[in-house]
């Protein structure tokens, strides 16, 4: 019986590696070999919990872990025909009939291998070219993430955008908007080396919010406005929260100009702090951004064509072997941005 070596949620704080079957695909199926799998703020979640956040009953548990893989094909089933082995290709974790890989269902793409059930090219995988590097594109789930809340914008030329939070979904958004064609978009979070990267990416401006008063600076950078009631107002049309924080959706509330929007995709914790009743004000448009509903393929190529640009979000690349030391710096608040674990190094 061939083995392979998965990563599961264990104790709080702790995952382990265990030894167990490899798969063996199915008529339909492809199995994959991991070469790359990035470690998301979902994953810590189940981690931090001891992998039954949701106390949910239909759970796996302990959790497989990993939503954010890339690899190679390595054998497909005999209904398969439009894969072959030797493509290298990025998954939909939510296509997997199972549950949803690494959130909850049977499979995980933290494994030396994975394998993509009724495997269909544009519906469970998509392959991308060996001018990519795996850890790039183990980047697209992430990207089709914030692709959706770009999307969900609606944001065009003459808009001006503040991104709030430059972890790798906000700094995803700020180059989705960049290559939209969005005329000035800045970033703001409290961590200095995020605010340079943000810049990197493509960002017009920063703002340090741990330091500046982040509405006057707005007003500098795109112009004043109103809100409802006439009074002054940054001239800012769009306010993306990728941080997921109260003190976010109350600037954003207080700042906001008449007819602004807010699109909200980082996740929210449950807060009296919010002040919801002030969005009248402004007539503030919410806009919620979940998952990616159509984007988790529609990224895959623009990814490749900017894959050095989108390599700036990666922080972190560390080997299957050292998994423990990769979920430590994902778990420790500031230690890393994005972390990416690789497979190079495994037989």
């Amino acid at each position: 019986m061939a083995t392979m070596k998965s990563v599961l949620t264990d104790a709080k704080n702790e995952v382990e590696v265990v030894e167990i079957e490899r798969p063996v695909p199915g008529p339909k199926d492809a199995l994959v070999r991991i070469r790359a799998c990035g470690i998301c703020g979902t994953d810590t979640f189940f981690v931090q919990a001891g992998g039954t956040p949701y106390n949910h009953p239909g759970l796996v548990v302990p959790l497989p872990l990993g939503h954010e893989p890339a690899g190679e094909v390595v054998e497909v089933g005999s209904e398969v025909s439009d894969l072959k082995p030797g493509d290298r290709v990025v998954v939909n974790p939510q296509a997997a009939p199972s549950g949803i890989i690494g959130c909850g269902g049977e499979l995980g793409g933290m494994n030396e291998y994975l394998l993509v059930e009724n495997a269909v090219l544009g519906e469970s995988v998509a392959v991308f070219p060996d001018t990519v590097p795996f850890d790039v594109a183990a980047l697209n789930e992430p990207m089709a993430v914030a692709r959706h809340c770009v999307n969900r914008s609606e944001a065009g030329p003459a808009d001006k955008v503040v991104v709030f939070g430059a972890g790798p979904i906000g700094l995803g958004a700020t180059i989705w908007l960049k290559l939209r064609g969005v005329g000035h978009v800045v970033v703001a979070d409290v961590i200095p080396e995020r605010l340079k990267t943000a810049l990197a990416v493509g960002a017009d401006a920063v703002i340090n919010s741990a330091e500046e008063d982040v509405t006057a600076r707005l007003t500098e950078l795109h112009g004043e406005a109103a809100n409802a009631l006439g009074q002054p107002r940054p001239g800012t049309d769009i306010y993306i929260d990728a941080a997921g924080v109260a003190a976010v959706f109350n600037t954003t509330v207080d700042a906001a100009k008449w007819g602004a929007k807010l699109v909200m995709v980082g996740v929210q914790k449950p807060s009296a702090a919010i002040d919801l009743g002030g969005m009248l004000r402004s007539e503030l448009t919410l806009i919620a951004s979940q998952g990616y509903p159509t984007e988790i393929f529609e990224v895959t190529a623009e990814l490749a064509e900017h894959r050095d640009r989108f390599a700036e979000l990666i922080s972190h690349r560390v080997p299957f072997s050292e998994v423990h030391r990769a979920f430590e710096l994902a778990l420790t608040p500031g230690a890393a941005e994005k972390v990416i674990v690789t497979f190079d190094d495994e037989e």
